[in-house]
């Protein structure tokens, strides 16, 4: 009977790790908290303190029986939950929770589901970081007590079951600004002059780059016609001819936030579903000849940092495999938000290739690992080195410029490929000597006008949460997955839109509660949050400082505000009861249409989303459809039609 307990938070993990440690460890899993503030009630003491009011989670009675019975057996109990905050604070409920006394009861950390870091873990346990707990604690009640106190306001005012948060506040509050900025875009005009160029056999082309050799901008018709002019019938002379080596630095290995970033814009993986793979490859994966192992590092990190036998291991691989002269390095990159409590994400076995491993691996779960895998080794290998020609043409006091770029060495890129061209620009530069004179073969003008910011994707939603300090690693992905659950903001493709209901919400929030929009003042939060960890602040202070100004905003709020009402989207579907326009609901499993008319006329349908394409069988129009599973597909709205795709169709080719 084993007299040794180590709990876990994952089910996933305990067969991993009884695996590595044999008959001498009881392992089991508490599947995340086991106690949490209530749901029905604040659960927070603001007359005494801000004391939490923790309960037992309502449904883990046989989870929690399970434990009690393996804590009652053991001598010694190792708490080895995850290695941050959220981590800290369940081993410290644990501890709480169950009678420990008499008891030897440990805290140990893995930054990997491997043998050697489960027994080094062992080697070297410690006690619960109380600091690291209250941090949570301090998140938790600051973030109950926004959520409980704000989200009545938006019910009263707006309509029901609508939510604000610390976080998802701020972060609407920037989807919504950049909306204004796109809507008050006023379009510049600006023109570009391209030139063809002969000199014997050699043909190049040029760009118009300004006067005498300093930049300027050609802002009109009228104004690119005059140079037009001025150059027809004329020399070009190449003034100037440089050969230069250019460098591509090698990228860092992944942190949480450049993951999500990579897998979106790689992958076209949502933030959610980067973090629900990449926690089945950090638990644990059966590997054939391996047994059940964990294929990465801890997954919720801001840290670039390597350990030094991964970063050995990683080039002695670099070196067999590619070849010496490949092997480079990357100092860890300078982040003064980072938490660097571990590791960057990465492989943990650089051997286990992602083609060894293929056969082991969901679709999706490949392609992630391999992700991962790719940006590791990249990150321990040489720049990559590019020949660069640039050259500078003279006609008259115009000066046109042509540049072109050669792969001279591959370095990380023979592994860690970008979109960049290997060969771009003009490629017989080196063709040409410095005072060659060439004629004009043809001029080509074009007009172009500026382009307002581009929406938000989740990919650069993330990447500006990061920089402006909004949450941290592990609240990314559900920042957004709130307010998309919301309805306070909608993607198109990979754009994000804010909708009418997210513009309300905003507005309403901008105007009475200016503090929990403003990202600076959320950033700062998190600073403060930061400290608490640290031991540098008292969570109890930060919560005195914020709640006296918070609860005069409730209050103002409730007696002032007017309830704003927020207008159903009208579609063009007629209600074939009644005869109205029906408009847009959202229910439980997303939209569906419903009859304005209600009570007296109850009428509704499915929603069916439009791709904006035609059929390339019959013409008619693609619809967006999804599976009994969720999954979306493409089919024809002509019930004659036997077109169906898993991919967005291109009108004219069949893709079935």
């Amino acid at each position: 009977m084993p007299e040794k307990l180590i709990i876990v938070e994952s089910p996933a993990k305990v067969h991993t790790i009884k695996k590595f440690l044999g008959s001498g460890y009881d392992v089991i899993a508490s599947q995340g908290h086991i106690r949490d503030l209530p749901k029905s009630t604040l659960g927070v003491d603001v007359d005494h303190d801000f004391e939490p009011k923790y309960i037992t989670i309502r449904g883990k009675s046989d989870v929690i029986q399970a434990m009690r019975k393996a804590v009652k057996k053991a001598d010694i109990v190792y708490l080895a939950t995850d290695p941050d905050r959220e981590g800290e604070a369940i081993s410290w409920h644990i501890s709480e929770g169950f009678d420990l006394s008499g008891k030897k009861v440990y805290r140990i950390t893995f930054n990997e589901i491997t043998k050697n870091a489960v027994k080094e873990a062992l080697k070297k346990p410690g006690g619960i970081s109380m600091d690291l707990v209250n941090a949570q604690q301090a998140r938790r009640v600051l973030d109950r007590v926004v959520g409980y106190e704000l989200s009545p306001v938006l019910w009263k005012k707006v309509k029901g079951k609508l939510s604000a948060g610390r976080v998802q506040s701020a972060v609407l509050s920037m989807v919504c600004e950049r909306e204004k900025e796109i809507a008050s875009f006023v379009p510049e005009e600006y023109w570009t002059l391209s030139v063809k160029l002969q000199k014997d056999n050699v043909n190049v082309t040029a760009e118009y780059y300004g006067e005498n050799g300093r930049k300027k901008e050609l802002t009109s018709a009228e104004q690119t016609e005059k140079i037009e002019q001025d150059i027809q019938g004329r020399k070009f002379v190449l003034e100037e001819l440089k050969s230069t080596e250019k460098t591509r630095f090698s990228p860092y290995p992944f942190t949480t936030s450049t993951l999500q970033q990579d897998a979106a814009n790689r992958l076209n993986f949502s933030t959610s579903k980067t973090m629900r793979l990449a926690q089945e490859l950090y638990e644990g994966v059966r590997v054939t000849g391996r047994g059940t192992i964990g294929l990465i590092t801890y997954l919720r990190t801001d840290s670039t940092r390597i350990s030094d036998e991964a970063d050995a291991s990683c080039k002695a691989f670099i070196a067999e495999n590619y070849g010496r002269e490949f092997v480079g390095g990357k100092k860890t990159k300078e982040n003064q938000n980072a938490q660097d409590a571990h590791e960057a994400i990465r492989p943990t076995d650089v051997t286990l290739t992602p083609e060894s491993v293929k056969e082991d691996l969901s679709r999706d779960l490949y392609r992630l690992y391999q992700l991962i895998w790719k940006r590791f080794v990249a990150s321990r290998m040489k720049a990559a080195v590019y020949d660069t020609v640039n050259a500078r043409f003279s006609c008259g006091t115009h000066t046109f410029a042509a540049a072109s770029s050669h792969l001279k060495f591959a370095g990380y890129l023979s592994v860690y490929d970008t979109e960049e061209e290997k060969v771009s620009g003009e490629k017989n530069l080196l063709k040409l000597s410095e005072k060659d004179e060439l004629d004009l073969a043809a001029p080509e003008k074009e007009q172009h006008f500026t382009a307002p910011p581009p929406h938000y994707t989740e990919s650069t939603l993330v990447r500006a949460m990061e920089e402006n300090g909004l949450g941290r690693p592990s609240t990314y992905a559900p920042t957004i997955s709130n307010i998309l659950a919301r309805h306070y903001i909608t993607k198109e493709g990979r754009q994000i839109f804010t909708t009418e209901l997210g513009e309300v919400v905003n507005n309403l929030l901008e105007t009475s509660f200016p503090d929990i929009v403003d990202v600076k003042f959320t950033a700062a939060m998190e600073e403060k949050l930061d400290d608490v960890a640290e031991g540098k602040e008292d969570w109890h202070q930060v919560m005195r400082d914020f709640y006296p100004n918070f609860e005069k905003e409730v209050k103002k709020a409730e007696a002032e505000l007017t309830k704003v009402k927020v207008q159903d989207e009208v579609s063009d579907v007629i209600c074939d009861k009644c005869g109205r326009n029906m408009v847009i609901k959202f229910g439980p499993h997303g939209k569906f249409l419903a009859c304005p008319g209600f009570p007296e006329c109850r009428n509704t349908k499915p929603y069916v989303e439009k791709a904006g394409v035609k059929c390339p069988k019959c013409g008619s129009q693609i619809l967006i459809l999804r599976t009994k599973k969720g999954r979306r597909f493409y089919g024809c709205e002509n019930r004659e039609c036997d077109f169906v795709s898993w991919t967005r169709p291109k009108a004219g080719a069949a893709n079935t």
